[in-house]
């Protein structure tokens, strides 16, 4: 009665070690995110915001950190796939080259790709037009225990369709909805559907990647330059620079409105793809690291269950043991105490016996042939000799 009591309070201390050690990862990491998020309180100013910050740190220091994330994201994941009651929502937004895409591949290199998925919204397909704009992002939200990756999102909808006011025409919005407040509406309907996934369980992590003009510039060379980076390339790329200050205020716009406590954004410094990484990562950390995921507990009843499993499983183990220390019986011959000497016994036999059978054979296919004339009486058909 006494171990089953104390069980609990050993439970309880380690459930608050964990939480002690959460807390303590969470403010080592908060001076790596805190000065980039925006929770949607005092203003915002986009051109406040450096693009080439790298928080006092150098690069070797980055990857450190990086390679830390990594791993215990990839522990997080793992807890919170096992508890199956969150699920986490990380939003990349930012201009063509600001390092999205490789962001995602280093951030979540070591996590399990069962329990996680990465949706890339390209130009909305005729079938996706057919909607509202909110519908294709819904399909792919993620299901509780795993993580969702959008590569842009319904962002684009207050972005692109708004730098290039065209394109709203194949949106087949009804002409009477479409005014000067459309923008405005729908920054509204993007900060209730945040409020709806946070109030079920889905955590809305949102990242502005900050790139500056003259970086995007040299990495489009750089992909002209490496063939193996020639396939990232488009004209349209360059064509959307001439469109840089609108996107910008597009931009601006869509962080002053969108950003909450339950869904805030964070403005990334992006010049430098490893520090980019190193505050991505640690805000993705302290999210998860916040929510306290703990592998689920087995009740009494699946613990007994599991001593019966236990013993059947080791019993089968024991048996297999036994079989293979058990003696094999080595075969015995029949005129001989060995093996061996049986062998050597039984050779010489079978030539005594099987050699004049062999010859008779042949003479005997001779003189079917004609080779030895019609006297067949030349030999004795009996068996094991045969007369000259």
């Amino acid at each position: 009665m006494g171990k089953k009591a104390t069980q609990p309070k050993k439970a309880k201390k380690a459930m608050k070690a964990a939480r002690k050690a959460s807390y303590s990862l969470i403010k080592r990491l908060e001076p790596l995110v805190a000065p980039f998020r925006f929770d949607g309180k005092g203003e915002f100013h986009l051109k406040s915001h450096s693009t080439v910050g790298k928080g006092g740190l150098d690069k070797d220091d980055g990857e450190k950190i990086l390679e830390a994330n990594r791993k215990r994201l990839s522990d997080l994941q793992e807890r919170l796939y096992a508890q199956d009651n969150w699920s986490l929502l990380v939003i990349f937004q930012g201009m063509d080259a600001a390092g999205k895409d490789s962001a995602i591949k280093s951030i979540f290199e070591n996590v399990n790709p069962q329990g996680c998925e990465v949706t890339s919204f390209k130009e909305p397909t005729s079938h996706e037009l057919d909607h509202d704009f909110l519908w294709r992002a819904i399909i792919a939200l993620p299901e509780r225990g795993r993580i969702g990756i959008f590569n842009r999102s319904y962002y684009e909808e207050c972005l692109v369709t708004r730098v290039h006011h065209h394109l709203l025409g194949k949106e087949k919005i009804p002409r009477k909805l479409i005014g000067p407040s459309l923008w405005r509406e729908r920054f509204a309907d993007i900060t209730a559907f945040e409020r709806y996934l946070s109030r079920n369980g889905t955590v809305v992590l949102k990242f502005f990647l900050n790139i500056s003009k003259r970086k995007q510039r040299e990495r489009f060379l750089d992909r002209l330059e490496q063939p193996s980076k020639n396939w990232k390339f488009s004209m349209n790329d360059v064509t959307e620079r001439a469109f840089w200050p609108r996107y910008m205020a597009a931009y601006q716009d869509i962080i002053r409105h969108t950003s909450t406590g339950h869904a805030p954004w964070h403005v990334v410094p992006a010049d430098h793809k490893w520090f980019a990484r190193v505050v991505i990562g640690s805000a993705i950390v302290s999210a998860l690291e916040d929510l306290n995921l703990r592998f689920p507990r087995v009740g009494a009843a699946l613990k007994a269950e599991f001593v019966k499993v236990r013993k059947a499983l080791e019993d089968e183990r024991d048996i297999e043991k036994a079989r293979r220390r058990r003696p094999v019986k080595k075969a015995v011959g029949k005129n001989s105490g060995k093996g061996k000497k049986t062998r050597a016994a039984i050779r010489p036999v079978s030539r005594q016996v099987m050699m004049p059978r062999s010859r008779e054979c042949r003479r005997f296919s001779l003189a079917a042939n004609g080779s030895l004339g019609s006297n067949r009486s030349a030999f004795n058909t009996s068996p094991g000799r045969y007369n000259a």
